[in-house]
């Protein structure tokens, strides 16, 4: 699986030592044994909260990666834009991505209620929202990892990949 991480955030793009959660996301990848020798990263950028970034990065990067995480700009600020700027990229929306990261979220704190997750596929790529503070990035990341490995594999139409999945979820 080839990615990339896009973190959102004014402050972490005036100083990359601030952001937290993208570098945390790769940490991830790079520990998990669901994706040891099969993700790799492909490129880390921060940008401001400017919907034009954040839409110009997703349609450059969406032929390249089979996945785009974002960290950050999913709240209820003016300038958390993330999700307005994905939904002009995507092609069809996935609510049950959305979905299983908000009660995931809701298991911890109420807050979680707040997020305005968005994510979707956009070609062959999907473009995950994960909320911009590490814990949240943290307990998105277990969602994902269970799901991310069949969902790359139903779009990449890797039949061989999706029979395996489907055995062993039967078994």
């Amino acid at each position: 699986m080839r990615f990339s991480v896009l973190t959102v955030s004014d402050s972490s793009s005036q100083n990359p030592s601030l952001d937290k959660s993208g570098p945390l996301l790769i940490e991830l990848f790079s520990n998990s044994l669901k994706f040891i020798e099969k993700a790799q990263l492909i490129d880390y950028k921060i940008v401001p909260d400017d919907r034009k970034e954040i839409v110009d990065y997703l349609h450059n990067n969406i032929t390249e990666v089979d996945c785009i995480l974002t960290t950050g700009g999913t709240g209820f600020a003016k300038r958390d834009v993330t999700p307005e700027a994905t939904k002009e990229v995507i092609e069809r929306e996935c609510p049950g991505i959305v979905t299983s990261l908000l009660v995931g979220g809701l298991r911890s704190t109420p807050f979680a209620a707040l997020t305005r997750l968005t994510a979707g596929i956009s070609g062959n790529c999907l473009i995950i929202n994960l909320p911009g503070s590490p814990k949240a990035v943290q307990e998105g990341f277990v969602i994902l990892e269970e799901i991310l490995p069949h969902a790359i594999s139903l779009l990449k139409e890797d039949f061989d990949e999706i029979k395996k999945d489907h055995e062993n979820i039967s078994h």
